[in-house]
């Protein structure tokens, strides 16, 4: 009886360490080709990308990008778990061993004591790989390392003086989605043998651009800034957005409460008595964008759900991320022109999306000029915001708008930056500003980033900011020096990819 006992429980104990060895195995390879996944399609954008982007919100995410993650991570994953687990734990009677002198080595079926070692090395070479490849290691390091950047730079907005001019002026302020200046020819700063975006370049040279050199260029990705929910934070309110640990992402941002305690553009706007609306062409939920504007003060938020809703376009319309950018200038002229035609200065903020990787959307105004699809697509997009702005500049609210084009990050395509950007090219984000009521001291040679812009726009909006500082920003119409240029890009860079108690005791609650 007590035989019978002891062997049902090592069976039992057998049955769980297979067990457990199939769910580590499983869940190992399942992290390193997703892992592999990522760094294919983004590049290296940091840990800090991959937690957001892992506990976010991901409603209206294309379907494409979600087929290619399962495209390429479901056979691999299943396969090589289905391999190993039958290495690790086939048993039978009988045995392939190895003559050793007087012993012999046991080849197969494995040992259990050997299947137990082997399972922990390969996991830990997968989990290795895995971690290497979304750059954990460094993001680890940062966590065991305090900055002090904003206790000694952190400029709030609540207690800098900030002086509107009498005549407020209204601001229009367009994201471009992945647009860098790569896009431009070699001959014009850019990475590419010709000019795919002509007339962005154009309006660029003919107005207001904030330069890394002596002609048209842009401004450097550092770290929280790098994927379109942190540049559409780092540049309305000055600091990089950070997932700090002991938040949790699945919490955070829901319930309109997404870093309620930071001060942005949006606030001081409001403050000063502005109606405000942002537009995206998508789900305005992706991302937890919703909760941060509709947090700060942002009046109106239009996406493709109020699109439908107010019969713009059908119920059932849907391409791309929601609807292409063809139909969301569209969208944005109505809007518009009902937003300027009320007694308010105001603020419209719009987010295009059809340069958005893989490969962009090929609209029916795109043209096959060039072989790859997603020049086509950049080219298209620098047309149809040309046409855009030239609306915008035939209407009677013209005279006292500034308009903002500015590139959220590079592209994330890294299959397209890896065929067509060379090693070694220092890539940067397109700006220009357009009717500025101010005059820039210094454009070119400069080195800035994103959260450079919010001090930036509202000087360009006319306004006077003590000291030319707001968050960790410098407005770039002065003389004043980024402390990019103070610090230096390395040093600035890993200052604030490190833990910082400040911006978790102060920006991620109220």
């Amino acid at each position: 009886m007590d035989d019978f006992k002891t062997k049902k429980r090592g069976r039992l104990l057998s049955y769980i360490a297979g067990a457990v060895c199939v769910v580590l195995v499983t869940v190992s390879f399942l992290c390193f080709f997703a892992a592999k996944w990522y760094a294919q399609v983004y590049g290296q954008l940091g840990f800090d990308s991959v937690l957001y982007t892992l506990f976010s919100d991901l409603n209206g995410m294309d379907s494409s990008l979600i087929h290619s993650f399962l495209k390429a991570v479901l056979p691999g994953t299943l396969i090589g778990s289905a391999a190993t687990c039958f290495v690790l734990l086939f048993r039978c009677r009988k045995q392939l061993s190895l003559p050793l002198g007087r012993l012999r080595l046991q080849l197969f079926p494995l040992h259990p004591v050997v299947a137990a070692v082997a399972t922990v090395a390969v996991c830990g070479c997968l989990i290795h790989h895995a971690a290497v490849d979304v750059e954990l290691d460094q993001y680890i390091k940062n966590l065991a390392t305090l900055s002090t950047i904003y206790e000694e730079e952190y400029r709030d907005p609540k207690s800098t003086q900030i002086t509107f001019p009498e005549k407020k002026r209204n601001l229009i302020y367009i994201y471009l989605e992945s647009m860098e200046v790569g896009f431009l020819s070699t001959g014009e700063n850019g990475a590419l043998p010709y000019n795919t975006i002509p007339e962005l370049h154009a309006l660029a040279k003919e107005n207001v651009n904030f330069s890394h050199t002596e002609g048209v260029g842009g401004f450097r990705m550092v770290s929280g800034t790098t994927w379109t929910v942190a540049a559409l934070v780092s540049q309305s309110s000055g600091v990089p957005l950070k997932t700090p640990p002991g938040i949790e992402g699945n919490d955070y941002g829901q319930e309109g409460e997404f870093l309620p305690g930071l001060t942005t553009i949006y606030d001081v706007l409001h403050e000063n008595g502005y109606y405000q609306a942002v537009m995206f062409g998508s789900d305005a939920a992706f991302g937890g964008r919703l909760q941060y504007f509709s947090g700060h003060n942002v009046d109106m938020v239009y996406d493709i759900h109020t699109a439908k809703g107010s019969g713009f376009i059908p119920p059932d319309y849907m391409v791309w991320w929601g609807m292409e950018d063809e139909k969301l200038f569209a969208y944005a002229q109505q809007e518009l022109t009902n937003i300027a035609a009320q007694d308010q200065p105001f603020t419209f903020t719009l987010l295009t999306a059809d340069t958005h990787h893989v490969d962009g959307y090929f609209c029916e105004n795109c043209t096959n000029t060039y072989e790859e699809q997603y020049e086509n697509v950049f080219a298209c997009s620098s047309r149809q915001v040309d046409e855009f702005v030239q609306w915008i500049q035939q209407q009677p609210f013209y005279e006292n708008t500034t308009i903002i084009l500015v590139g959220d990050h590079p592209t994330m395509d890294n299959a397209y930056a890896q065929r067509n950007i060379p090693n070694g090219y220092i890539r940067t984000v397109y700006n220009c500003f357009i009717n500025p009521a101010a005059v820039p001291e210094r454009p070119e040679n400069r080195q800035f980033c994103a959260m450079d812009l919010f001090p930036t726009t509202l000087a360009a909006m006319g306004c006077t900011i003590e000291g030319n500082r707001l968050g960790l920003g410098t407005n770039l119409f002065s003389g004043t020096p980024t402390l990019m240029e103070t610090m230096g890009y390395p040093a600035f860079n890993d200052e604030l990819a490190r833990t910082s108690r400040y911006y978790t005791k102060y920006f991620y609650f109220e």
